[in-house]
């Protein structure tokens, strides 16, 4: 009883509260104790009713002259999870951290404090970046190089792109940016977690994560999520680098590794130096062979997953070379940002059955306008009558530029890496294949 008065901040209500409560008490417990005794009952019911006007009378004026408890705060609660996330939100770098001689990890959170979204290992964020000089937004993809299955961060670690060798052609734009401008503190626009490329961490299957160079982000992020939720599954984390110094999560990778776990590692370095020694496996380029050798007493070809990431001739050497060594296409996954590679069984890709002319209605900016062969995809198309959709790897890969199509049909010039959603295209590699095209741009 106490408790609850002193719970009562006003003290009116809380007299009052204590007299009916006080009151309740000593009657029960009088009549309790009268009725064991040999009264008669006029006599019993007569002293119940005194002791509870006693009881009130007590318990009024204790409840009027406590002292009330400060109010309760309220408990706080975790913020709702965003899933209504879709379009552009802001995020704020907490944390920037070089990982090696080119890659630094850049550590997200939300702006507007509310929690951030899951994803699937393996999936990339999508960047708007407002850098000095260009006459719009760049938009980049970038894959998230970290797992938690309730993540309150994002980390992405961003390899600063040298202009290339023999080549009139300026370094790259964005991963510059990144490194020289962004700061602690800098705001981000970016759209939610996205991408196929993902792990389904809950088979059994020996899953082989194969990488080079900057690709081993997404691979970070599977093995985690392997090591999380499935740790009995065989995991197997080949990485070339040309050393120690260009090589980022070195000790990281190994850390990941449950004990007792079937989660193997091994660095291949092309270039080691001296200070390397004790830190890398072999030596050489990461091939096929070096993946026939690991893996051929353990299983056969067809027994595992495999996973590629990296520069596109070495997946598209790795893809060849598994092909021969009888890994089914099914069971290979690759990401790359550059330019669709064709199947490593030979398959020729299927020829565009764009027309020679179409109307392109942009259903959102109410443009409408004649598309003709030699106008190019419909990304350029769109820019050619001064929209400006959004899009990052140009190749059919990262689904920046995925859009609703809400009439007719495209055809794309080679099936695209990325797989649009349902009722979706990707307007940078496809061109109309129907008289009349309505897209939700």
């Amino acid at each position: 009883m106490a408790d609850i008065l002193e719970r009562i901040q006003n003290p009116l209500l809380r007299g009052v509260t204590g007299a009916v409560m006080g009151a309740s008490a000593a009657t029960m417990i009088t009549s309790g104790l009268l009725g064991l005794s040999k009264l008669e009952s006029p006599r019993v019911h007569q002293l119940s009713l005194y002791a509870g006007v006693a009881g009130a009378a007590i318990a009024a004026v204790w409840g009027g002259v406590s002292k009330p408890l400060p109010p309760r705060k309220p408990t706080a609660t975790a913020p709702a999870k965003q899933d209504g996330w879709t379009d552009w939100r802001n995020l704020v770098v907490t944390r920037k951290e070089p990982e090696s001689r080119e890659i630094t990890s850049f550590y997200l959170q939300p702006q507007d404090g509310q929690a951030l979204s899951a994803f699937q290992p393996g999936q990339f964020l999508t960047l708007k970046l407002d850098i000095p000089g260009q006459s719009r937004p760049t938009i980049r993809t970038y894959s998230l190089s970290d797992y938690a299955a309730t993540p309150d961060t994002y980390r992405l670690s961003i390899k600063r792109e040298a202009a290339p060798k023999d080549q009139d052609v300026p370094p790259g734009l964005a991963s510059n940016f990144m490194h020289d401008q962004i700061e602690v503190g800098t705001v981000i626009p970016c759209k939610p977690p996205a991408g196929k490329f993902v792990l389904e961490v809950e088979r059994d299957r020996p899953v082989v994560l194969i990488s080079n160079g900057v690709g081993i982000t997404p691979m970070i992020s599977m093995a985690k999520a392997v090591a999380a939720q499935n740790p009995q599954r065989p995991l197997w984390f080949l990485h070339g680098a040309r050393d120690g110094s260009y090589h980022a999560f070195r000790e990281a990778v190994p850390a990941i590794v449950p004990e007792n776990a079937p989660f193997t590692v091994h660095y291949r370095y092309s270039r080691p130096r001296p200070e390397d020694a004790g830190h890398y496996q072999s030596t050489g380029y990461l091939d096929t062979d070096l993946v026939k050798s690991l893996l051929a007493p353990q299983f056969s070809a067809q027994d595992a997953e495999y996973f590629l990431c990296g520069s596109p001739s070495f997946m598209d050497s790795l893809r060849s070379g598994l092909a021969e060594w009888g890994v089914p296409d099914r069971q290979v996954y690759f990401e790359s940002f550059s330019k669709p590679v064709p199947s490593a069984t030979g398959a020729t890709a299927t020829a565009t059955d764009a027309i020679a002319t179409a109307e392109v209605v942009f259903a959102k900016s109410g443009t409408t306008a004649t598309w003709n062969a030699g106008d190019g995809t419909l990304l350029e198309f769109a820019e050619d009558q001064g929209l400006s959709p959004d899009f990052s790897c140009r190749a059919g890969v990262c689904l920046t530029c995925m859009c609703a199509i809400e009439a007719g049909e495209v055809a794309y010039d080679e099936p695209p890496s990325g797989t649009p959603d349902d009722g979706k295209v990707l307007i940078c590699v496809s061109q109309p294949r129907t008289a009349k095209v309505v897209l939700e741009i």
